[in-house]
């Protein structure tokens, strides 16, 4: 026992010691300086850290030619945690890029990384025409891709992890004219550049200023560009400051690494409530616009048109969408809760319109739903989703529940759903998954279980509507499922449906999936759902901006002032922000309560602050030609879904999940009332 103790104690020993390892010192530091003068190709040069016995700072940077440039940096900080602040002069008027690397003590090969909102492990589950180590095993990224300016690499086999975060005000930003190799910046940028690389087999944290991406650029959805390296002027005498910080710790696994980093980063960037002057019900009136312009009644099932609309116009079009872009059915059950408590007679007949038509007209042969309809093109789209047809029943569920409580029953309904959540139990896999697409005779389109928690949800509330154990059941045996493959793995894949990559979204169903089930349940499975929703919450979190990307003159978002904090990245393939939360704030506020998490609550208000700003009114349209048509592609990077590139939005948007999104966010216990 007492050779056990001693063994644990050394064990413990070494794991501090560890972590508190890393030495800032010439044998793991390099840096380099690139200088251009205009009109030639630029010229790299390697620096030397000269240790500097007197003075204000621990090294001067040198080069083995004279430069126009004088370096020094400090070290400061003690333990896990130590800041890098870098001062440099201008001797002559210079063009620069500045980068430095910092080598870990951890092979490449046995690591993980995690750049918030854009990187996940290897990026593995996104195609090769995306930022993956198929295309490669290092990466460099400008900061405002990130939701927090952070890499980290995790040594998975040792338990370690290191990270490099830039701290900085973060208030400017340069247009250039052009997007790939060496770039003239014609202003002053905060933006510079983090990523990791392998260098000789050893992982690396690569960081600079201004920024910088390698080996790719990645400018669309899918479309890798040549690498972009950016220049920024310093006059003669003038001075820059940048600081960086390093964080070292120990992590039990990859999901104890990004719940680390994520606490440290909002606990670093401190994050604050966005001041608007919308109320929740100034939105809800503004919104509510959007049922009015967007209904359309000409056609066999009545629906809102929020699917494929220009930004320019807002008109409406002939697509009929029941879940993911289009919520026709979730925008439905708003309109009338709504315009029952507001007494708005329009809102309640076209919401009444639209349950009543597709239940007459808006199913297939074999009970599904007809999910997306192209009425001028006369196509009904063949192939059913997962994700889809939940958000119809998850929907529906919703309205006849509500419907009931004022006395008005529709058995109609309530057979069709009956059939629909009968379905679901037969196109669950053993393993508790669902596959994400499949046909009316249940064949399967594409197997993969990335979506399965969007069943969950329907699959819980049959239960308690229709008091029917075996929907409760499968609703254990999804998240099991996602226990076993995505949650214990940290591996959260192909939720959205279009896309095939790391998303968002599949942690934050994950972690909504096991709220709901926390909710029907009781003892130790309800506190076991609790850990996993947690568990999951961390890597939604980590897709939302803990900081306020800056935005150059004449980019629209800037000019109207923007800040992106609370605002969540989208997937690796699909590189903007958009205000995805649904019933997540709920999540945040029930597990801060349950774990005693002030960080939940605190950045959930964030979240709600930040996302009222680009409400479209009269006066304040924001680019969008209609009041209450809130935006939903928002760029925010060098990236663009086709158009426009940052600081404006894409010219097709859909704002039906976005309303539908938004007014989830303001109906706060949605869940926990209809669960009670």
């Amino acid at each position: 026992m007492i050779l056990r103790k001693l063994l644990s104690g050394i064990l413990g020993l070494a794991g501090i010691l560890g972590v508190n390892a890393f030495e800032y010192a010439p044998s793991n530091v390099s840096a380099s300086i690139a200088l251009k003068v205009p009109g030639n190709m630029a010229v790299h040069y390697p620096l030397i850290l000269n240790k500097l016995s007197n003075g204000n700072f621990d090294y001067q940077l040198v080069s083995n030619h004279k430069l126009p440039v004088l370096l020094y940096q400090n070290i400061t900080g003690e333990g896990q945690t130590k800041q890098i602040s870098l001062w440099m002069v201008a001797l002559e008027d210079v063009y620069f890029n500045f980068g430095e690397q910092v080598k870990s003590d951890a092979r490449h090969d046995d690591c993980l990384f995690y750049m918030p909102g854009f990187w996940y492990r290897r990026n593995l589950r996104s195609p090769k025409e995306a930022p993956s180590f198929h295309t490669s095993d290092s990466w460099l990224v400008r900061e405002d891709r990130l939701s927090t300016p952070m890499t980290t690499i995790f040594d998975e086999k040792n338990k370690k992890s290191i990270s490099v975060t830039r701290i900085a005000e973060f208030e400017d930003e340069a247009l250039t004219t052009h997007k790939e190799g060496e770039v003239i910046l014609s202003g002053k940028t905060s933006i510079g550049y983090t990523g990791f690389e392998n260098v000789s087999g050893t992982a690396t944290l690569s960081f600079g200023y201004p920024y910088k991406e390698a080996p790719k650029s990645y400018i669309r959805k899918l479309t890798l560009a040549p690498s972009v390296e950016a220049y920024q002027f310093l006059k003669k005498g003038e001075t820059l400051t940048l600081t960086w910080e390093i964080h070292e710790t120990t992590a039990d696994d990859f999901s104890d690494c990004v719940k680390q980093a994520w606490e440290y980063s909002y606990d670093l960037y401190k994050p604050t409530p966005v001041e608007t002057p919308y109320t929740d019900e100034i939105i809800k009136e503004v919104l509510s616009n959007f049922f009015v312009e967007s209904y359309v009644d000409d056609t066999p099932t009545k629906y809102y048109s929020g699917v494929e609309l220009r930004t320019a116009t807002c008109e409406n079009l002939d697509v009929a969408e029941v879940g993911f872009v289009g919520r026709t059915l979730l925008n439905a059950f708003n309109a009338l809760e709504y315009g029952e408590g507001k007494q708005r007679a329009d809102l309640v007949k076209n919401a009444n319109s639209i349950f009543d038509s597709y239940l007459q007209h808006g199913f297939s042969e074999a009970g599904f739903f007809n999910e997306v309809v192209h009425y001028k093109r006369n196509f009904v789209e063949k192939n059913h989703s997962i994700r889809r047809q939940s958000e119809g029943v998850y929907a529906v569920l919703y309205y006849l529940n509500y419907e009931k409580q004022h006395g008005r029953k529709h058995p109609e309904w309530e057979k069709r759903l009956k059939t629909m959540l009968d379905a679901f139990l037969k196109l669950q896999n053993p393993d508790g998954s669902f596959p994400r697409k499949f046909k009316d005779d249940f064949s399967l389109v594409d197997k993969s279980g990335g979506s399965t928690p969007s069943a969950t949800l329907p699959l819980v509330m049959g239960y308690k509507y229709f008091k029917d154990k075996r929907y409760l059941e499968a609703a254990k045996r999804s998240v099991g499922y996602l226990e076993k493959e995505l949650i214990s793995k940290a591996d959260y894949f192909s939720s959205t449906l279009d896309a095939n990559c790391e998303d968002k979204e599949a942690s934050l169903y994950a972690s909504t999936a096991a709220y709901y089930l926390a909710l029907a349940t009781k003892g130790q499975e309800r506190a076991h759902y609790a850990e996993l929703a947690k568990k999951a919450a961390y890597f939604a979190l980590s897709w939302y901006y803990t900081w306020d990307v800056p935005f150059a003159k004449g980019q629209m978002l800037g000019d109207i002032g923007l800040k992106t904090r609370g605002w969540g990245n989208v997937s690796v393939e699909n590189n903007h922000i958009d205000v995805f939360i649904f019933d997540f704030a709920d999540v945040l506020h029930w597990l801060s309560k349950e774990f005693n998490e002030p960080r939940f609550t605190a950045f959930s208000e964030v979240i709600s602050s930040s996302m009222r700003q680009l409400l479209p009114h009269e006066g304040h349209l924001c680019g969008i030609a209609k009041k209450g048509f809130y935006p939903e592609v928002v760029q925010h990077t060098n990236w663009d879904y086709g158009k426009n590139g940052k600081g404006y939005y894409n010219d097709i948007f859909a704002p039906g999940w976005v309303v539908a999104s938004l007014w989830e966010l303001l109906s706060p216990g949605r869940a926990e009332n209809f669960l009670k």
